[in-house]
C-alpha cells in the first residue's frame, strides 16, 4: 500500500520538497496530495489531518497521521530498515542524525532571508552577517560529515541518505541566492540539485505560476545553472 503525502507547493515549499525526497529517492510507494499554502485553504484541507498543521504531513499505510519532517523521516527508517535511509556506520549515522536535527532547527536567517525558490538566481543580493554565519556552519558541518565518512567528495557518507534530504533546500537557497561557498560545498550543492528526483520536481514547479510571485525582491535575474 503507498502512503498519503501532503505538500503545500512544489516551488517555494522547501519542506514539502523534504518529504517528498524521503520517499521518492528510496523507492516508498506514495501518492501526493496538494494543500492550499498559497490559495488559503490549508487548514481546511489539513482539517482531516488534526493535529498535523504545517506541510509535509504524511499518512502510513495504516492511517497514522505524522507531521514534522524528521519524525517522518525516522518513522519511514524503521518501517524500511534496509533502504539506506540513514548511514550502516554508527558513526556515520549518528553524525547524519546530528547535521539533520541541526538542519531542522537552525540557520534561520539563511531560511528567512533567502525563501526557496527554483526558478532562477537573484544578482546582486546582499548577505547579512547573520546569513554568512549560517554559510560558515553549513560548511563546518560538512567537513566534519566528511572527517568521519571519510567521502572526499560525493555525498557527505557516500552514498544518499536523509543528510541529503534536509540538504537539497539549503543547496537551492545557496545556488538561487549565488551565497560565497567554497568551491567544494558549490560541487555538492550541484550534485544535489542536479539529481533526476530534484529536476522533476523543479519541472513540475514550473508549471505553476502565482500572481503576485512569493518572495519578490527588487533585483535582476540568472538563468538558473542546473539542469
Amino acid at each position: 500500500m503507498a502512503y498519503e503525502l501532503y505538500i503545500g507547493d512544489r516551488m517555494y515549499s522547501s519542506w514539502s520538497l523534504r518529504g517528498w525526497l524521503m520517499l521518492e529517492k528510496f523507492a516508498i510507494p506514495h501518492n501526493i496530495h496538494l494543500v492550499g499554502l498559497y490559495a488559503g485553504t490549508m487548514a481546511q484541507d489539513m482539517a482531516h489531518l488534526a493535529p498535523a498543521r504545517l506541510v509535509p504531513a504524511l499518512e502510513t499505510d495504516q492511517g497514522l497521521v505524522i507531521g514534522e519532517s524528521l519524525a517522518m523521516g525516522e518513522t519511514l527508517a524503521e518501517h524500511f530498515p534496509t533502504a539506506g535511509l540513514w548511514p550502516r556506520a554508527a558513526d556515520q549515522r549518528a553524525t547524519a542524525r546530528w547535521l539533520v536535527s541541526e538542519m531542522v532547527a537552525g540557520f534561520s536567517a539563511l531560511r528567512g532571508d533567502c525563501p526557496m525558490q527554483l526558478s532562477h538566481v537573484w544578482k546582486g543580493f546582499t548577505r547579512s552577517k547573520a546569513v554568512l554565519a549560517d554559510l560558515a556552519r553549513i560548511e563546518a558541518l560538512f567537513a566534519h560529515a566528511r572527517k568521519i565518512s571519510g567521502a572526499p567528495d560525493g555525498y557527505l557518507f557516500g552514498s544518499y541518505s536523509l543528510a541529503e534530504v534536509f540538504y537539497t533546500p539549503v543547496a537551492a537557497r545557496i545556488i538561487g541566492y549565488d551565497l560565497p561557498v567554497s568551491a567544494a560545498t558549490r560541487a555538492y550543492c550541484e550534485l544535489l540539485l542536479s539529481d533526476p528526483a530534484v529536476l522533476k520536481w523543479q519541472s513540475l514547479a514550473r508549471e505553476v505560476t502565482y500572481d503576485p510571485e512569493p518572495y519578490l525582491l527588487d533585483l535582476e535575474r540568472a538563468a538558473w545553472p542546473i539542469g
